[in-house]
């Protein structure tokens, strides 16, 4: 037995990571410079920021969700994921 229990769901997280970040890798290749804006939050951010930033909010999310209602976290994968089209359009 490994030092962590890797699982399928475990699997698709890192999956999903590694996958936006060759994606944001080939759209900088694309198309240089980041797309720097100034969002909602009053921020400049860059295309990997707003990665960041709807990453770290997505854990936040899960965390607050696992700690007032527990499971199951099919909720939280649909807020996860709102946040995360609010972040690329809006911040």
């Amino acid at each position: 037995m490994g030092w962590m229990a890797w699982t399928w769901p475990t699997a698709f997280v890192f999956i999903g990571i590694f996958s936006a970040m060759g994606i944001l890798i080939a759209m900088e290749i694309r198309w240089p410079g980041g797309n720097e804006r100034k969002g909602v939050l009053g921020l400049t951010t860059t295309r990997g920021d707003r990665l960041f930033i709807s990453l770290l909010g997505s854990v936040y999310i899960f965390l607050i969700w696992l700690g007032v209602f527990g499971m199951p976290l099919w909720a939280p994968v649909g807020i996860a994921i709102l946040w995360g089209v609010f972040t690329f359009w809006k911040v």
